[in-house]
């Protein structure tokens, strides 16, 4: 069951950017620590998403039935829990004292992040702050510590250690916010899950935040609407991505690229730079 969603695919974007940051260091010498700083970071990534999917009801995951749909949620659960279990195992064997700390305290914060999240379903007075909050501890942290981790384990440079991490922290809410619009304006053959189910959830997400905040009234009676089941949600997708709200939350990511770029300042020498610079290029313009 923990190799089900493994197999069923992925981006697998955090051991990318693992392996990239790697390239910052002495990559020849410590290529096999590299490789299990990536496997790490993707263990912990895909023990999380049986959890998610336990707690959404979910029905499909990267365009399979979700695991918790093809056993049950207790087997889902033991299943991430597996794998969070493996990741530590490997870092301790692999990595060091350091990075088992870094990925034990990575999990803490995406736990926090979610919780935040759950907490805060269905409340349309929340405001982009808490959004922000919510995605820096559940997608943020650990894109942060692939980087990080990557660049650690090839023994690189503490200056270029923490350049990387915090390109790693911006390029985590860019990733997320530009996840947060596909969601909103891709299908779900795209998406390999339902299109609008962050809606249905009581997930709402930045295009949501800004739509309320420009028509409180008129946004107030659509959420509401979708929570009763008087609508469906496919339905009044497009309210929420006019040019005018994809234009706002475009701006604050925008925002964001600008500070992932300035993190790495040091290294605009790199032959690597112009990479880590078109990454966040890439997730923003696949909104498009």
């Amino acid at each position: 069951i923990s190799q089900y969603l493994i197999n069923a695919g992925g981006k697998r974007f955090r051991p990318i950017v693992t392996s990239l940051a790697g390239k910052f260091g002495n990559e020849i010498e410590n290529i096999s620590k590299i490789i299990d700083a990536g496997v790490c970071v993707e263990l912990i990534h895909i023990g999380s998403l049986y959890h998610d999917d336990v707690m959404d009801n979910a029905t499909t995951r990267r365009g399979v039935e979700s695991s918790n749909s093809k056993w049950n949620s207790t087997l889902s659960i033991l299943a991430g829990d597996y794998l969070l279990a493996r990741s530590s195992e490997l870092a301790a064997e692999s990595l060091g004292l350091e990075s088992v700390k870094l990925l034990a305290s990575t999990y803490a914060e995406l736990v926090e992040g979610q919780t935040k999240e759950l907490n805060l379903a269905f409340d349309s007075n929340q405001k982009i702050e808490d959004y922000l909050t919510v995605i820096e501890g559940k997608t943020a942290s650990l894109i942060r510590t692939s980087a990080r981790l990557g660049s650690l384990a090839s023994s690189a440079d503490s200056e270029i250690v923490d350049a990387l991490s915090n390109w790693g922290w911006n390029c985590g809410i860019i990733f997320q916010i530009s996840d947060d619009i596909l969601e909103l304006t891709s299908d779900s053959e795209t998406l390999g899950k339902p299109a609008g189910n962050d809606l249905l959830e009581g997930t709402y997400t930045l295009p949501v935040l800004i739509a309320l905040n420009k028509d409180r009234g008129k946004y107030q009676e659509i959420l509401t609407e979708i929570k009763e089941n008087k609508i469906d949600v496919k339905n009044v997708l497009n309210e929420f991505t006019t040019k005018e709200v994809i234009d706002d939350s475009k701006e604050i990511i925008n925002g964001y690229l600008n500070d992932s770029i300035e993190a790495i300042f040091t290294l605009k020498n790199h032959e690597l730079f112009p990479v880590l610079e078109n990454i966040n290029n890439y997730l923003i313009n696949r909104t498009n």
